[in-house]
């Protein structure tokens, strides 16, 4: 079965957030050998690693919040029926939408005070709103992908089950 648009985009999301988990744990790894058997250190290896997590968190919601793998708690949800459970996952991707665009406003006002700021790195003066504008783009990707699970949730909620996509044997088979 071809996968449609929106699919490869939520994909694309996720292997963007996978790439970063990848980069920084090479920070730390490069980091730590150069200290441990070299007595050296990447200039702005600090910086750059505390940069680099922040970055892998706002893409980090953006993968956690489209399939709902974030850390959950199901005592009242196992309990109700399957109706009562839509409506609590409506309402709960609802409220996350909207927190997540508010924090996605206020970080692009972060954005462009630390852009007007000039806040440079301290070993190399890299200009640091790079960094804050990529981790910002990774907001705006979790707000899209909120939205689009909101969408299905409330219009498809057939192509979802408990907030996850069905894996249909069928459209394996085509």
């Amino acid at each position: 079965m071809r996968r449609s648009y929106m699919d490869r985009f939520i994909d694309t999301i996720e292997w963007v957030a996978a790439i970063f988990v990848g980069i920084v744990a090479a920070d730390i790894f490069i980091s730590v050998l150069l200290r441990y058997f070299f007595s050296t250190s990447i200039p702005d290896s600090y910086d750059f690693g505390r940069m680099l997590l922040g970055i892998l968190i706002f893409w980090g919601i953006a993968a956690t919040s489209y399939r709902g793998t974030h850390i959950t708690v199901d005592l009242v949800y196992s309990s109700v029926g399957p109706r009562a459970q839509r409506v609590m996952d409506v309402f709960a991707t609802s409220v996350l939408l909207f927190v997540v665009s508010v924090q996605t406003y206020t970080l692009f006002d972060k954005v462009r005070q630390t852009r007007l700021d000039n806040v440079l790195t301290y070993d190399l003066n890299l200009p640091t709103w790079p960094f804050f504008a990529v981790a910002w783009i990774g907001d705006v990707s979790a707000v899209l992908l909120i939205a689009i699970r909101t969408y299905r949730l409330i219009f498809h909620p057939d192509a979802m089950e408990r907030g996850h996509p069905i894996h249909r044997p069928e459209a394996a088979q085509s």
